[in-house]
């Protein structure tokens, strides 16, 4: 495992020792173990919690059991995404709510918001997000932070960054507070993706400009990932340079960690995303001069054409495609994805402005 240098980690190591009974060392080595889940180190965050719960099997205790099914909700989203974490997190909140343990109540409404977030539920996620900062004492940070980076996300996807930028500053705010570097990473990446998806928009509606930031971006997380330790996007920084790489027409470089990391992607649980990115590798073959292989792979990424896929991810599939069969003198299939796209692009321009009237009436500030 990469040595992990985060402040957040050596407070939790010195409450650890210092934790006058059992259970709250228990307590602590559980956060412990979240946030080894949260900085990518999977295998050393089973080890913790397989002992936490041969623990909390011979000494069972309520506030044990709301860490634990806390921690094993992480596990299960660091893991592959997987839908179980909702279970797992909104079991622990209704043990924590059921004996009043303000700390976790906050925490899981918080990641019920990212998981909201997530799936596009944007009622649940300003629900979960409204009732986090009500319940979170203020040295909750953990949790606020997580939240305020759900408010910024959404704003953001909504098409108004500047919205979103009060919400991203009070969520660095609370994780450098925190001195949570793997909270910080997360909002790096998250910030850098939204980025990338709006120039992707532009760029499939027009030929793309220069836009250095963008892997400036890019890079950034992965500098300063190494630097601290994190390994959670290890596994995803490569395939948003390749989008990067996609859109400034460096296809070569994008066809080539987008064949390496792809398929590792995929795996990791954003397969629901693998139709845009696929159709994108297809554009790159399309202009490295690998037309068969870009017309399997432009057929692959119809196929895999989730109907869970976010709309705009929709719609950027089809306007690649498009694309794709144009370059290969298919106009039948070009035209089709190109009325696609647009019905697409049309259906999330209402879906942007929804969201802004829904964030806006919530009426939601950032602490």
């Amino acid at each position: 495992m990469q040595e992990i240098k985060s402040r957040l980690l050596k407070q939790l190591d010195q409450q650890i020792a210092a934790a006058p009974s059992p259970v709250q060392a228990a307590c602590f080595k559980a956060k412990r173990a979240m946030l080894l889940a949260r900085h990518g180190a999977l295998v050393e965050a089973r080890e913790e919690l397989t002992g936490l719960h041969q623990l909390a099997f011979q000494h069972p205790h309520p506030e044990i059991g709301a860490w634990l099914h806390m921690a094993e909700g992480l596990m299960s989203y660091y893991t592959d995404f997987s839908a179980s974490t909702q279970d797992k997190v909104q079991r622990a909140y209704a043990i924590a709510k059921s004996v009043g343990i303000g700390e976790i109540e906050a925490l899981a409404c918080a990641w019920l918001a990212q998981l909201a977030y997530v799936r596009h539920d944007l009622p649940a996620m300003l629900a979960h997000v409204r009732t986090c900062l009500q319940t979170a004492a203020p040295e909750h940070r953990v949790a606020r932070s997580r939240a305020c980076m759900c408010m910024g996300l959404a704003w953001h996807y909504a098409g108004a960054q500047e919205l979103a930028q009060p919400w991203y500053a009070k969520a660095r705010a609370h994780a450098a507070a925190e001195g949570d570097d793997a909270t910080l990473s997360a909002l790096m990446y998250n910030m850098a993706e939204m980025r990338t998806a709006e120039a992707r928009r532009l760029a499939l509606a027009a030929p793309a400009q220069a836009r250095p930031e963008l892997l400036l971006g890019v890079d950034s997380v992965r500098h300063y990932d190494a630097a601290v330790g994190a390994a959670a996007m290890a596994g995803l920084t490569p395939v948003l340079r390749a989008q990067i790489l996609a859109i400034q027409g460096d296809y070569e470089q994008a066809r080539q960690l987008y064949e390496e990391h792809l398929p590792l992607a995929m795996s990791r649980g954003l397969e629901r995303l693998g139709s845009s990115l696929l159709a994108d590798l297809a554009w790159c073959r399309i202009n490295c001069g690998q037309r068969e292989h870009a017309l399997h792979q432009a057929r692959e990424a119809e196929i895999e054409l989730d109907p869970r896929c976010d709309v705009d991810d929709r719609a950027a599939t089809h306007s690649r495609l498009a694309q794709v069969y144009a370059a290969l003198d298919d106009q039948a299939n070009a035209q089709r994805h190109t009325a696609a796209a647009e019905r697409e692009w049309a259906e999330f321009a209402r879906q942007q402005q929804s969201w802004r009237e829904q964030l806006a009436a919530a009426a939601l500030t950032p602490s």
